[in-house]
């Protein structure tokens, strides 16, 4: 369907064993780690199939659903928590189109946000609908209204990853920050590329352009900002300050523009589940522009459910609560893991209502709305480049475009010197993509709608949507129940659906004669040996080991497997296993921290562990890494934290309830995933071995 008579032919062989998969001996070995296990060999199997063992034939899909079959919302939950505080109908303000109004000569130095206005919006109610942060202050009365007035109760809002290193250094930092006003755009992407002749702002084809102009629609409620990351604003060059003023709600939720940028959102096609889906574009991402900070780096700012664009079809371009607190706390959580990804500025609760049937059963339930500000130095998917040769030779224009502006400005390094500058960015697109999911398996991150248009081309994690992270291992998990019947996308088939998307991203730079087939095939096995490097690595580096050692990995993830051991805990516990066998035993004969994160088992099991670390030991004694060297390259690639789709369910409750510090508390925590000490018991708690439907399963509605 993507190659039409007219247009260059592709060779099938891109897509075959023979091609794409005729990797080296060593990749099979290194990605082929579970022992034991016989799969059926079939004509275009790949490695990358082979990576862990294939579902038990026989075994039950273990998912459950509620009790009450979702007869209601998890909201509706959420609500019943706060049912005493009564709510009101969303209180409707008129918001000036001009932008932003001067700050007031009062609030110079004084610390308070208090006096800051934007225009008529200033005497407006906050909405009950999603209360402000001081209203999850444990005091009642004066005392909690007085709280409320403070400057520390609205710093609340405010998330850092990094104390400054001093007053005077922090200070200098502060004089190349800038004010809501005084941001600083650059925008070359809507200088330097096609956009639509249209400015219409209804659903339709859009031809011969990169990027429509459209601009967030107001939801006319007062929006609050229920967290923003102090980290993310300064690398856009913005001050963290000015996440506590009223006038950065109204921007980021989309209630009110910045007059220095104008913004946009793009044109793009793609394959979902591995089927051409056509013209599908940023159906409720609207770009304000790229952020210029102080080091002339420019960093795009997107919000994701700002409202409708050329590209929603019939969606309404809004999203919830529920799923921009997951897109925030990812976003961040995996960049402090140091998983190269998209970032989040801003997580602002819009004060209205959307109206979502969640698992698409005909339970339409009312959900409370929210925007997250994305922030990436580029937005651009491989579906940027597969939708132009889908139109005929009149857009075909469009592909060399786009990779010269993409070359230009964020691999400048391949504009000259090189054979064919195409072939040579596929190539370091497809080793940035190998990197990157080999670092997803070392944080056991399932992204759960990997299709082309899902797919960045700065091989970056980007678009939280049913995302997981494994938790009772098995690689056939996947979050998105979408996905249940195929398992496209599950935790084993990432590696290869990476491969897949790669391929797809190097028909089109063929078919638009940027490249041959020829020089399209070494760009491709680019991706085998990135990712082989890096697991290799990293799998090492999880188990304490100089080198990678299949011997030990593979019966190590098989035992997982066998007895649904956590993956975080169960990694991170393996740091504290001794060289000698005494001195730290635990029930079953195991390392206690080991056996805390299996939990109980049979002897017959304990005995199968106890074999392993037989093994796993007097490797480490033929190694001979000090014990301290090797406990700390083990705690650094071993988070003891990640995002766990249960506890993420119970902190969206709280916050729709209006109690926002277990969102703060949580953050903090994610922001040091390698810090064991002071983590709440329950962010640790595995998932139950029956998976929940809305809780580690999710759909794509959000």
């Amino acid at each position: 369907m993507l190659c039409r008579s007219a247009r260059p032919k592709v060779s099938a062989s891109l897509c075959t064993t023979s091609s794409c998969y005729s990797f080296t001996l060593r990749l099979i070995a290194t990605l082929n780690i579970i022992s034991g296990w016989v799969t059926t060999a079939v004509a275009a199997e790949s490695p990358f199939t082979r990576l862990y063992p294939p579902l038990r034939p026989g075994r039950p899909v273990e998912c459950v659903m509620p009790a009450d079959k979702l007869g209601a919302s998890l909201f509706k939950f959420s609500r019943s928590l706060s049912s005493s505080s009564a709510r009101g109908p969303a209180t409707r303000i008129n918001l000036s189109t001009n932008g932003l109004a001067p700050r007031t000569s009062s609030t110079a130095g004084s610390g308070s946000i208090s006096a800051l206005r934007w225009g008529a919006a200033a005497a407006a109610p906050r909405l009950n609908t999603c209360p402000p942060a001081a209203s999850m202050s444990s005091s009642s009365g004066a005392a909690a209204a007085a709280a409320a007035a403070t400057p520390a109760a609205a710093t609340s809002v405010l998330i850092d990853d990094v104390a400054p290193a001093g007053s005077s250094s922090a200070a200098a930092a502060a004089t190349k920050l800038a004010s809501l006003e005084d941001l600083r755009f650059d925008n070359t992407f809507t200088a330097e590329l096609p956009a639509d002749d249209s400015e219409a702002n209804v659903p339709r084809q859009v031809r011969s352009a990169i990027y429509s102009w459209v601009t967030p629609s107001p939801t006319g409620t007062e929006p609050v900002t229920l967290a923003a990351s102090a980290a993310v604003a300064r690398l856009a060059g913005l001050d963290p300050s000015e996440a506590l003023r009223p006038e950065f709600a109204l921007v980021f939720s989309g209630n009110a523009p910045l007059p220095q940028t104008r913004s946009y959102s793009q044109c793009y096609g793609g394959h979902q589940f591995g089927h051409w889906a056509g013209q599908l574009g940023d159906g409720r991402a609207i770009c304000l522009g790229q952020a210029v900070n102080a080091e002339g780096q420019r960093w795009e700012l997107q919000l994701k459910g700002a409202g409708r664009t050329p590209y929603s079809r019939s969606a309404d371009g809004r999203a919830v609560l529920r799923s921009s607190i997951r897109e925030y706390i990812a976003s961040e959580a995996m960049h402090a893991m140091g998983v190269p990804t998209t970032r989040a500025l801003s997580l602002v609760a819009t004060g209205d209502e959307i109206a979502r049937d969640q698992f698409y059963n005909g339970n339409v339930q009312l959900e409370p709305g929210a925007v997250v500000c994305r922030v990436s130095q580029s937005f651009v998917r491989f579906g940027s480049f597969q939708l132009p040769i889908t139109r005929g030779a009149d857009e075909m224009g469009l592909v060399g475009l786009l990779a010269d502006y993409v070359i230009k400005h964020h691999y400048p390094h391949l504009q000259a010197g090189q054979p064919n500058k195409y072939a040579s960015f596929l190539t370091e697109v497809a080793q940035r993509t190998g990197r990157l999911v080999a670092e997803w398996h070392r944080v056991g991150f399932v992204h759960g709608v990997l299709n082309t248009d899902n797919m960045s081309i700065l091989g970056e994690t980007i678009d939280y949507g049913p995302y997981g992270f494994i938790e009772r291992f098995d690689p056939d998990f996947t979050p998105n129940t979408t996905d249940l019947p195929g398992r496209r996308y599950c935790f084993r088939q990432q590696p290869e659906i990476g491969q897949w998307n790669l391929v797809q991203l190097a028909r089109a730079l063929i078919v638009a004669g940027l490249m041959t087939e020829e020089e399209a095939s070494p760009a491709l096995a680019a991706y085998a040996t990135a990712l082989t490097e890096r697991y290799d690595g990293m799998m090492a580096a999880k188990l304490g080991l100089r080198q990678y050692s299949q011997e030990v990995a593979g019966p190590l993830l098989r035992l997982m497997y066998e007895d649904a051991a956590d993956y975080t805990n169960t990694f991170r516990s393996l740091s504290s296993v001794g060289v000698e066998s005494g001195g730290n035993g635990a029930v079953g004969g195991l390392p206690a921290a080991l056996a805390e994160a299996l939990g109980p088992l049979e002897e017959e099991r304990y005995a199968a562990w106890r074999e392993w670390l037989d093994l796993y030991r007097a490797t480490l004694a033929a190694e001979g890494l000090p014990a301290e060297e090797r406990a700390a390259m083990q705690d650094g690639a071993n988070p003891a934290i990640v995002p766990r789709n249960h506890v993420m369910v119970g902190i969206t409750a709280e916050a729709e309830a209006g109690n926002y510090e277990p969102l703060h508390r949580y953050m903090a925590a994610l922001l040091q995933p390698y810090t064991a000490t002071g983590l709440d018991p329950a962010w640790l708690e595995p998932a139950p071995k029956k998976c929940r439907v809305g809780v580690e399963l999710l759909s794509c509605s959000s």
